[in-house]
C-alpha cells in the first residue's frame, strides 16, 4: 500500500514537471503558440482588407464602364468631383 502511495506521488510529480515544462515551451519559445496566434490574427484581418479591396476595384471598374459607355454620366461625374464646367455655366460650390 505504502508503495502504490508513493509510485502515485512519483507519477504526480512526474506529470506535474511534464505538464510546466510543456507550457513553457508553449508560451515562452521563439516560435510559440501566442506568436501562431498573433500571425493568425494578422492573417485574418489582411484577408477581410484584401477582400474589401478585390469589392471596392470591382465597384470602380463598374463605374469606369459606366462612364466610359455614357457620355452624360461621365459628363455629371466630372462636374461634380472636378468642378468642371461650359462657358457661360454659373457654378456654385456649397460644401
Amino acid at each position: 500500500m505504502k508503495q502504490d502511495k508513493e509510485i502515485r506521488s512519483s507519477f504526480l510529480r512526474y506529470a506535474i514537471v511534464v505538464t510546466v515544462l510543456f507550457l513553457l515551451f508553449l508560451f515562452l519559445k521563439k516560435d510559440s503558440i501566442i506568436t501562431w496566434v498573433q500571425a493568425r490574427m494578422s492573417l485574418r484581418s489582411q484577408e477581410k482588407q484584401i477582400e474589401w479591396y478585390k469589392e471596392d476595384n470591382d465597384r470602380l471598374d463598374r463605374k469606369i464602364e459606366s462612364m466610359s459607355q455614357n457620355r452624360d454620366t461621365l459628363e455629371q461625374f466630372a462636374r461634380e468631383e472636378f468642378y468642371f464646367s461650359e462657358e457661360g455655366d454659373d457654378v456654385y460650390i456649397v460644401e
